[in-house]
């Protein structure tokens, strides 16, 4: 069903974000029927990703208009958000008129940093999932979770599956699978090594190990975060 009016989708665009998890969901949502897509900064100087990739706001906090959709992808940077109180305070205001409240990746953190996730089901990056549960969320290790108001994506490819989900909620079924058609999103990977579920016990022990020191890092973050919950 179309909405008479444009539906307003603001995506959090933050300095050392992974940028497929803000361009796959922008991809889709931008193909969309009367859409008004929001790349959202705190100023509108150019944003670069975690690999380089430099992105510019559309819009500021202060002039970010209401949302429909509010999305925050994830990403490295998604450590330092967690206690950006301009950041949280800014994603609690939205959310509390928004829609749906949305996230890809790690950016789950972030709006459970926000208090945005206490008491539901969500998903994240595998390597993070579990600090989930220490923000008050129930951790769900499936690609898209849908609780409520609050769907959100697993790690950086899954935003293109998890903005089809949210397509299909408001468009139904046949213009979603049309947008799929057209961006022809027909995974076949080379590899079936893209989930710890499937991949081989010696790489998905080489990832978890590569990773575990800025998980850490992460881990430390969403323990204050959660502190600060709590009080």
């Amino acid at each position: 069903m179309l909405n008479p009016t444009p539906l307003s989708i603001g995506l959090l665009l933050f300095p050392n974000l992974t940028q497929l998890d803000l361009t796959g969901p922008y991809e889709v949502f931008s193909r969309a029927p009367n859409t008004r897509l929001h790349l959202i900064w705190k100023d509108l100087e150019p944003v670069r990703s975690d690999r380089g990739l430099a992105m510019l706001p559309t819009t500021t906090f202060d002039g970010c208009p209401p949302l429909d959709i509010l999305c925050v992808p994830g990403g490295p940077g998604q450590v330092a958000l967690m206690e950006d109180e301009e950041t949280l305070a800014f994603l609690r205001r939205m959310a509390a008129g928004a829609k749906l409240v949305t996230s890809v990746c790690t950016g789950s953190l972030v709006l459970g940093a926000a208090g945005l996730l206490q008491g539901y089901r969500a998903t994240s990056h595998w390597a993070a999932l579990d600090q989930l549960a220490l923000l008050g969320a129930r951790p769900v290790a499936e690609r898209v979770v849908r609780d409520r108001n609050r769907i959100t994506g697993a790690g950086v490819t899954s935003g293109l599956d998890f903005a089809l989900t949210v397509v299909a909620d408001l468009y139904g079924e046949e213009v979603a699978q049309t947008l799929q058609l057209h961006m022809e999103y027909d995974p076949a990977p080379p590899f079936d090594t893209g989930s710890p579920r499937t991949a081989p016990t010696a790489i998905r022990k080489a990832a978890r190990e590569a990773v575990a020191p800025f998980t850490e890092q992460r881990r430390q973050a969403t323990l204050r975060a959660a502190e600060k919950l709590k009080g």
